[in-house]
Order: structure tokens, then C-alpha cells, then sequence
């Protein structure tokens, strides 16, 4: 008997243990409703913000909601709605201007998926559309995970073909006509196309870009600044380079040179960054003289800094800006060259002669109101991009014309129930 009464009880005692097993292994497996972010650790402002944050008042608590982007993305199950809305998007057009001047963006991407997704939701507005090039080269989890952000997105797509990406190579061009041919098919009626690369990050808002596009200087025309191309600039075009795919440029064999140009075009050298009306775009991508021009570029040296600004410079180019020089503040950019001329020195360091910005950079960023700055990293120098995504974001709501939603907010007081929080641009 009590051994049939010592079975009994092991034998309640194992299943009790299978039940409490079960329960921790379901409330594993069945996702539970997600908590927005609010993360009490996050960084806090930097003391060189209050320059330009006032409401940074000392004393008061500042909370800011999503330190973890990254992460966040990665382990996240939830539906599109609650991601949108966690993290921040604004999901309605601000203004009507805005609205009747859809902008179409090219950016290009291969790492720190945190500042993509930082730098998408700045430039996100539901009436424009957005091709994003993921480098061939990228690892297999960030390409799922932007192509994860972009499904929540109908304005919002990854390139139909991909590029292995090389710094100066003829592919860089490649992964922007890419898009181009699939921005060319969007039924929205985007104006202009403006491109960037997942370090940028934008200094005017969309309603200021929508109304410096449309400005008597630039509203019918294609912003590409450059001059003739400079004689320490010839040997890009002059001699005949390969490009060792995913490394770097060589010039090829015994510095053979290249034939002239086709159809006798004159060469400019400029910024590989623009701004280019609709009818350009359809140009480039029907124009016998934009498809030879493209072919002859295949073994230059960084090709994207002469083939927009030399198309951009014959009269056959739609929007074409045939006596431009350096206009257009497309980037802001402190080079290690003219350090002592246009800009005091970067702050943060210098990589391949390009200043990654610390938080000393943001005045000289903001003053200038280029419509974007590069560049920025997510480990160097994180605060920067902090203060300066909190900024942006105030001037953005400030100049709504439509009630602000509670999750457009970056960051708000503890305690703090509306608009309050936001700073004056």
C-alpha cells in the first residue's frame, strides 16, 4: 500500500512538473502584446545640446524612447502597426504643400542598421516614395532586417536588383540607376529624386526640402554641383580602371588609356549627391547619349562623381543646368583639406578625409542648413546623432499643420502630457 501510495505521489510530482514545464515553454513560444519602448537607460542628452535644444532646461528630466533600435528590430515579432508606432514614424502628411510635392529618395546601405533606420524615419512621409539599395555584400541577418522595416512600408521598397558594392567603383553608380528604373515604374508622381547613403542624416525638414526644390532657382531644374573636370581629376577618365568587387579600384595593366567620351561631351567632376527633377531620370534611363555615357563610365575611377554633373551640363538633359558651378547645399561635408577655410576642424575624427561629427559639430551643421550632413557613426560619436535627430524632429512637428499624435514624440519630459517637450527649431 505505500508503495502504491509512493508512486501515487511521484507519479503527481512528475506531472506537475511536466504542466509548470509546459506553461514556461508556451509563454515562450506564444508572443505576448509588446510594451512600447521606454527604456530608462538611454542616453542622455549631451550638455553642448542645450545650445540648440533650450527647452534642455536644467533640472528637467528628459526620457527618450527607443535607445535599443537595433535590437529592437532584430528580436521583434510584432505587427507592422506597433512597429511604426514604437518607433516613432510619422504616419501623416503634415501639410498639403507637402503633400502635392511627393519626393522620391535613394538610399544606399550595407551597415549600422540603427542609423538606417534613424535616417528613414527623419526623411519618412507616407506621400513619398522610398527605394532602398541593400549592398549584395551585406550579411544575410541586416538584409532581412531592412527588408522587415520596409514590408511595413507601401511607399517603401528594396531594389529589385542588388549591387556588391566598392568604394569608387562603377557599381555605386549601378545601385542608384538600379533604383532609378524602379522609381521610374512607382505609380506615386514623386517631382525629384534625392539620393543618400545610410551615414547621412537631414538638416532641413521635408517642407523646407519640398520648398527649396521648388525654389525660382531649382524648381525646374536638376541640382548636381561641379565644374569642368580639373586637370588633377583627368586620370579618373583617362585611363582605364577594374574594379576588384567588394575591395577597391585599380588602374588596369600599364596605365592604358581610355577613349574620349561619347558624343564629344565635355567632362565635369562634381558631388556624387542630387537632387533630379522626374524628366531627367526618364532621360538617363532612355537617352542613347546617358545609356553610351554610362557604358563608357564602366572602368573610370568613382564614376558617380562625373556622370550626374556631366549630363546635368548639355542642353538635350531635361532640367539640365548647362552654366552651374558649385550651387546647390546638398551636403554638408567637412573635408580634411579645407579645414581653415570653409569649416574650423572636425570635432569628431576624420575617415578617408571625411569628418565623422561629434556633438562640437552639430552648431556649424546647423547653421549651414544644407538639406543633409555627412557623416555619422553609431558607436564614435552617438550623441551627436542624438541631439541632432532630437532637433530635427522638434522643427518637424513645430511646422505641422496637423495635431501632433503622441508617438511622433523622440523624447519627452517625465511627467509630461503634450507638445510641450518639443524645442522651437
Amino acid at each position: 500500500m505505500r508503495q502504491l501510495e509512493g508512486t501515487k505521489c511521484s507519479f503527481l510530482l512528475c506531472l506537475g512538473m511536466s504542466i509548470i514545464c509546459s506553461v514556461i515553454y508556451l509563454k515562450t513560444r506564444i508572443p505576448t502584446e509588446p510594451k512600447p519602448l521606454e527604456t530608462p537607460g538611454c542616453r542622455p542628452f549631451a550638455a553642448e545640446c542645450k545650445s540648440f535644444l533650450p527647452s534642455l532646461e536644467t533640472g528637467v528630466e528628459w526620457y527618450r524612447h527607443d535607445c535599443q533600435v537595433e535590437s529592437y528590430i532584430l528580436n521583434s515579432h510584432m505587427q507592422c502597426s506597433n512597429l511604426t508606432r514604437d518607433l516613432h514614424f510619422i504616419t501623416r502628411p503634415l501639410s498639403r504643400e507637402e503633400e502635392d510635392y511627393p519626393l522620391a529618395f535613394i538610399v544606399t546601405v550595407h551597415k549600422e542598421l540603427e542609423l538606417f533606420v534613424r535616417l528613414l524615419r527623419a526623411i519618412y512621409m507616407p506621400q513619398n516614395v522610398y527605394c532602398i539599395h541593400v549592398d549584395a555584400k551585406a550579411p544575410w541577418e541586416y538584409q532581412a532586417a531592412v527588408r522587415k522595416i520596409v514590408s511595413c512600408f507601401e511607399n517603401t521598397f528594396v531594389s529589385s536588383r542588388s549591387e556588391t558594392v566598392t568604394y569608387a567603383g562603377f557599381s555605386r553608380l549601378q545601385a542608384d540607376v538600379n533604383c532609378m528604373r524602379d522609381l521610374a515604374k512607382s505609380n506615386k508622381g514623386w517631382k525629384k529624386v534625392v539620393n543618400l547613403c545610410g551615414q547621412d542624416f537631414p538638416v532641413k525638414s521635408n517642407l523646407e526640402l519640398v520648398r527649396y526644390m521648388q525654389s525660382k532657382e531649382w524648381r525646374d531644374r536638376n541640382m548636381t554641383p561641379g565644374v569642368k573636370q580639373p586637370a588633377s581629376m583627368r586620370h579618373r577618365t583617362e585611363l582605364q580602371h577594374r574594379e576588384i568587387i567588394g575591395s577597391h579600384v585599380a588602374v588596369r595593366g600599364f596605365k592604358q588609356k581610355k577613349g574620349p567620351p561619347p558624343h564629344n561631351l565635355q567632362m565635369y567632376f562634381g558631388t556624387a549627391y542630387y537632387a533630379l527633377t522626374r524628366a531627367f531620370v526618364d532621360f538617363v534611363l532612355k537617352s542613347q547619349i546617358a545609356h553610351d555615357f554610362l557604358e563608357w563610365s564602366k572602368d573610370t575611377f568613382s564614376p558617380d562623381e562625373h556622370y550626374w554633373v556631366t549630363l546635368n551640363h548639355i542642353k538635350e538633359a531635361p532640367g539640365s543646368h548647362i552654366d552651374g558651378g558649385w550651387e546647390g547645399d546638398i551636403r554638408a561635408i567637412k573635408w580634411r583639406d579645407q579645414e581653415g577655410g570653409s569649416h574650423n576642424g572636425c570635432k569628431g575624427h576624420y575617415v578617408r578625409d571625411i569628418c565623422i561629427y561629434g556633438v562640437e559639430d552639430l552648431p556649424w551643421i546647423i547653421n549651414r542648413n544644407n538639406m543633409f550632413a555627412n557623416k555619422f557613426e553609431s558607436t564614435s560619436f552617438p550623441e551627436a546623432l542624438d541631439c541632432l535627430e532630437q532637433w530635427h524632429r522638434n522643427k518637424v512637428l513645430n511646422q505641422s499643420l496637423v495635431p501632433i499624435e503622441a508617438s511622433w514624440l523622440l523624447a519627452t519630459q517625465r511627467n509630461s502630457s503634450y507638445f510641450n517637450s518639443s524645442a522651437g527649431a
